[in-house]
């Protein structure tokens, strides 16, 4: 998530980071499945640009080590 300036959509720099978010579960759609802990899912950062609305979705870094490995994802 090093490089999110400026928003892909419109070139715009007023990008705004939430807090990091849970990616479901339980009750609610698992967006990252297989990536979390035992009896925990993993979490979100989302970046919003002012500008255009553009919305981004970053997972953490510890989630993203394991997606190679995960028999719940495959390579495109």
């Amino acid at each position: 998530m090093n490089d999110i300036s400026p928003c892909p959509n419109c070139r715009g720099t007023n990008l705004f980071r939430s807090p990091e978010v849970s990616a479901g579960g339980g009750h609610a759609p698992n967006f990252l499945p297989g990536l979390g802990g035992f009896l925990t899912t993993e979490k979100f950062t989302l970046v919003v640009c002012e500008d255009c609305g553009l919305t981004r979705w970053f997972a953490r870094k510890q989630a993203t080590v394991k997606l190679s490995t995960s028999p719940k994802w495959t390579r495109v």
